[in-house]
């Protein structure tokens, strides 16, 4: 069966939904593939211009609806990588982050197959970019956290409280559905002013902004009507993209 093995499957991260933000590198895999396994949240405008010949399969997981299950995400990798054919398994953002790439190479590298994995941006750093949102800055965060909401059980995870004891940025993905109990969390830390960003379809036409603070975090979100997929950013650089008046730059310059 090895000796069918021509090429290596390679994961490529499509970035956090604008087709541009996918890498060089990455789409001159996706144009070299015969094979493209993608997931939900990769935008298909990505593509739409490749080769017709080759062959396009969805294997989207997204809010508990699974097409494929990961164990036949892995049969479908084996059965065309068993072909001789060039796969690329294309995923949002970055394969590394929230992605489960490792998981897969760990099961194609027990069949000897190799792998290549090429980084994207992900939505964690993409999306607050795109609005101009530093994670930190100078004075105010000194680092930050990307965080899932939700574990593999469904549960809220642990890190949610320990990262409200930290002044760092905290940016949370998959957590629409437990926005209740993510305020609890910043309440109980005594962070009820702490300032709140909702980004919503980071980085595509509708991407839409909210901004709130932790009190009225989850009252702002049944007000607003938030939808996934959308990041939680929770820190004092949400004030950064309050826009600065021109008197307030020449007053911020020192000519002494």
């Amino acid at each position: 069966m090895k000796n069918s093995i021509k090429y290596p499957v390679v994961i490529v991260g499509a970035g956090p939904g604008d087709p541009e933000l996918i890498t060089v590198k990455g789409y001159k895999a996706l144009q070299n593939a015969d094979v493209i396994l993608f997931d939900a949240l990769v935008n298909k405008d990505i593509l739409s211009d490749l080769d017709k010949s080759i062959e396009l399969i969805y294997v989207g997981k997204r809010n508990n609806l699974h097409h494929f299950t990961q164990d036949e995400i892995h049969t479908e990798l084996l059965y065309h990588v068993f072909q001789g054919k060039k796969v690329v398994r294309l995923k949002g953002g970055d394969p590394f982050v929230f992605g489960r790439a490792h998981e897969e190479i760990e099961f194609l590298e027990a069949f000897g197959i190799k792998t290549q994995v090429v980084a994207g941006i992900s939505s964690v750093t993409g999306g607050p970019a795109n609005i101009n949102l530093p994670l930190t800055r100078r004075g105010i965060s000194q680092s930050f956290w990307a965080i899932t909401a939700t574990t593999s059980d469904g549960q809220l995870s642990d890190d949610i409280e320990i990262s409200s004891l930290s002044n760092a940025t905290k940016v949370i993905l998959m957590g629409t559905k437990k926005i209740k109990e993510i305020q609890a969390v910043f309440l109980n830390s005594k962070q009820k002013d702490t300032p709140v960003a909702f980004l919503e379809n980071a980085s595509m036409p509708e991407e839409r902004l909210i901004t709130t603070s932790v009190k009225e975090m989850h009252q702002s979100a049944i007000d607003n009507k938030l939808t996934s997929p959308a990041l939680i950013i929770i820190g004092d650089v949400v004030n950064c993209l309050k826009q600065n008046t021109f008197s307030d730059a020449i007053n911020s310059l020192n000519f002494n």
